[in-house]
Order: C-alpha cells, then structure tokens, then sequence
C-alpha cells in the first residue's frame, strides 16, 4: 500500500472551519477567490499522498447552503478559443463542463461574468448562448490603467462601469476555467459595489500552493514551482508578513508584487485595508493536515522529476522552452536529486538497453519494480501494464494473460481492415482484449481485478508514448513520465 502523508479529513473540517471565521470577519459576505483547480486537483494528491483530488468540492459540500459560485471567463479568450491544454477544450466549452459538473454536485452556480469585454463577436455570441440556457451573464470592462492607476480604477468610470453581480448569498467562491479570467478584478469590482451600496463584505484567497507555513525550499513548494515554470512563478519569503509580525511565510512572486497596489485598493474601496501582507489574505490549511513530512518530500521530489520529463518533452514537441527545462534542474538540484531519483527511470533504461528496444519500468505501490518490453504484439506499454498485473496478482510472469485467439483476430483487424502499419496493441485494445479472456480464464479475471491496485505506481518509458496510451495508464491513477525522444526518427508523430 501507498504511504499516507497527509491527513484529508482534518483538512475538509480545519478549511470549512477557517472559511466560516473569514466569513464572520466580514460581517457576513466574503468573496473568494479560488485560484488552481477546485477538482481533480492531481497535483495536490500526488505531492501531498492523502489529499483527495475532489477535497475542494467536498470542502465546499460543507459550505453549500451558504454558498454560491460564480465562474469568470476572459471575453478575448473566447475570441482566440483559448484551449484547456489538460482537456483538449475551449475554454467556453469549459464553462458548461464546469457548470454541469457543480450542478450535479448539487453546487449553486449563480452566474457567469465575462470580463474585459468589448463586444467581440464569439464573446457576444456565448453570452447569447448562455442566456438561451438560462444562465445570468454579467460584462465587465477593461479598465484602462489596471492595475497601476488606482485613482481611475476605483472610480465610477473605473471598476464602477461594470456590471454588478447579484448574489444571494455569503460566501461567493469565484472561479474560472484557467489563468487570466479575471478572478481578481471580479472581486474587486464586487468590493466596490457592494461599498456604495452600504454592503459590508470582504476578500480572501485560496491557493493551495505554495504551502504558506512550509520552508521556502521545502520539496512541496519546490514542486509547485516545478508544475508552474511556464508562468516563471518564484517562491518567496512574504516581506509584508515579516515586517509585520516578525515571522517568516512564503508566498509567490505575483501576490506579493500585487500586494501594494491591493492593498491601496481596499483602503480606497473600504477605507481601511483588513490585510497586512499577502499571506493574510490566504485561507490556505493544507500545511496544517500533513502527518508525516517525509512521505511528502519524496512525493514532491517524484513529481519535479516527472515535471522535467513532462517540460523536457514539450520542448521537443514544439510547445515548450528551453528555459524552463532549465529552471527544471536548478529545482532538482535544490531538492538534492537528479533524474534518476525514482527507481523506474534506471530500471527502464536498463532493460531498453538489455532488449535493444523501447521498454518501462513501474515501482508498484508496494515498492516491487516490474518491467515491460517491445514485442511483435505488445508495446512497452501494454507489456508494462500486464507484467504489472501479473505481479499485483502473484501470477506467474510466463502466463499468457491474452489467448491466441483473442490476441491475433485483433492485430489481423488493425493491419488488415484499418490498414495500421504497426499490429502491437494499445494499452486500451489490451484491456479491451484482457477482458474478453476475462470471460473465460480466471487467470484473466484475476488480473483485471487488480486494475484498482495500480492507482498510485510509478511509471517511466524510454520513448514517448503515444497520447491514448498515456491516457489510458493515467486514468488508471499512475503517475507517468517518458525520454524526450520518439521510437522513430520521423517528422510527424501521431
């Protein structure tokens, strides 16, 4: 079994409860913002082995008669149809997803905001499609001068031009489809509202990461750096909290170069500012619930690995920099590994080497290293994963999990009728195919019922694996990484 380091119970009850006292602070109407994901947050569950991927939505379960949500969304990233790079969608298709997905929660979404908008054509034709859906929609501007020119930004023709946002009722949790949706301003403009209206509310942020009450290098905030070097985020010691309390908080570079300029908003807005540095506009208690920190620190210092691989092979795909693989390194050597710090990796490159082929390794929860090799059916991928059955299930390694019969019609099928030059089967046909046999071989049945005890593995490959392939292992809960090289020297790669 996977070790445990954090502890999720303690969290949901030690976050709903720090929510509420921000809430009563305020006199009874807070807005949040909720930076990062509030589900499936893998990051968070892999760096810190405990937290649910969902613990945010179950945090918020706890909050939902007193809350609703409202989602922002950029106008001009309609306009570019902005794609989610980890869905394959739009963000305005995002949107929707994210809508449905509260709704069924059992979560109140009571608007979307469409902020810098200027009438673009795809902006207004969401928003029309919005409204056929019932949905309230709200515009908000660009405000000219933001977020430097604070005299002209909180004014009437300022953050006063926007459109206000009616709510309901006293936690309203912003949130939007990625980064640069205008979150910030949105509470801002609330904040100025809501002032004018003789509304008493208030402000918080939640943001996971970087852990607040953790050492500034310590591997779970290296990690987070790690999984944002694309935005070039700096973890810092907070300046503000020290010069206020004398105690040492770490924060990023972006909250803490904004910080003046908000705080100078809120006295304009308020007439006073609730906040002394950053950090105090955090709600975050994830630090507070870790139980054994070095369960974490090895978990961290896993995922910068992973997140080299992952930058490493952007870069050869065309999507990446160079500078942020370089950033990379100097994460790993400030967390004292190099990239062979998780066992798969050597393991891997020594049995590539042994079969002069594409190979894998994966560690498997219970610590055990299992390989997997090219063959004429089977990519490493789809070995790797069927030796790791194998081994979950004490089942000898010789076995042939697929018969025959099962295994040659499908390869007949790919070459044959839909004319793939390569008859090895994907990790999905492998499943498809292993649960036929499933049917009859009770060997077979065994090692599909061990697909649940893979969650949790560590895997690596010599070569990039195509994206079903790592799809399929991901969803599996694996934690994947590969070279930044193909199988073949070609141009195009599918």
């Amino acid at each position: 079994m996977s070790k445990i380091g954090f502890d999720n119970q303690k969290y949901l009850k030690m976050q709903s409860e720090q929510i509420r006292k921000r809430i009563a602070q305020f006199g009874g109407k807070l807005y949040l913002e909720f930076g990062g994901k509030l589900f499936d947050d893998f990051h968070a569950s892999r760096v810190l082995p405990g937290f649910a991927p969902d613990s945010k939505i179950l945090m918020l379960q706890q909050l939902k008669d007193e809350m609703e949500i409202v989602i922002t969304i950029n106008a001009e990233d309609i306009e570019s149809n902005k794609i989610r790079g980890d869905l394959g969608i739009s963000y305005g298709n995002d949107v929707l997803r994210l809508i449905d997905t509260f709704r069924e929660m059992n979560l109140y979404v009571g608007s979307v905001v469409l902020t810098r908008f200027a009438e673009q054509t795809s902006a207004n034709n969401f928003l029309k499609q919005l409204n056929s859906l019932g949905m309230k929609c709200y515009k908000h501007y660009t405000i000219a001068g933001y977020p430097s020119d604070i005299p002209h930004i909180v004014s009437d023709e300022g953050l006063g031009k926007n459109e206000y946002i009616e709510t309901e009722r006293s936690l309203v949790v912003i949130t939007a489809p990625g980064p640069g949706s205008g979150k910030m301003a949105t509470c801002l403009s609330q904040l100025y509202h809501d002032h004018k209206r003789g509304i008493t509310a208030g402000y918080a942020k939640f943001e996971t990461f970087p852990v607040w009450n953790l050492p500034l290098k310590h591997p779970v905030n290296l990690a987070y750096e790690a999984a944002t070097a694309d935005l070039n985020d700096v973890n810092m010691i907070d300046p503000f909290h020290l010069d206020a309390y004398g105690e040492t908080a770490v924060n990023y570079n972006r909250d803490v170069e904004i910080f003046p300029v908000l705080n100078t908003m809120f006295e304009r807005i308020q007439g006073s500012s609730p906040y002394s540095s950053p950090t105090d506009m955090g709600v975050n208690m994830a630090g507070n619930c870790i139980i054994d920190d070095e369960v974490c620190c090895e978990a961290s210092k896993k995922e910068i690995i992973r997140r080299y691989f992952a930058t490493s092979t952007s870069v050869i795909r065309g999507h990446g920099d160079e500078s942020q693989v370089r950033k990379l390194e100097l994460l790993m050597n400030q967390a004292g590994i190099t990239s062979h710090y998780c066992p798969a990796v050597p393991r891997a490159l020594e049995r590539a080497e042994e079969t002069n082929s594409p190979a894998g390794a994966m560690v498997l929860p219970d610590g055990r290293i299992v390989t997997g090799k090219t063959s004429s059916t089977l990519g490493a991928a789809s070995a790797l994963l069927l030796n790791a059955l194998k081994a979950l299930g004490n089942i000898d390694s010789e076995t042939d999990l697929i018969e025959a019969q099962v295994l040659e019609p499908i390869c007949e099928l790919k070459t044959q009728y839909l004319k793939h030059k390569n008859p090895r089967l994907h990790t999905d046909e492998v499943l498809l195919a292993l649960t036929i046999s499933a049917l009859s071989n009770p060997i077979a049945m065994l090692a599909k019922e061990q697909l649940e005890n893979l969650k949790g593995s560590d895997a690596h490959f010599t070569v990039i694996l195509s994206e079903e392939d790592e799809k399929i292992l991901r969803r599996l809960g694996i934690n994947v990484s590969f070279e930044p090289r193909y199988e073949h020297e070609r141009l195009y790669h599918k």
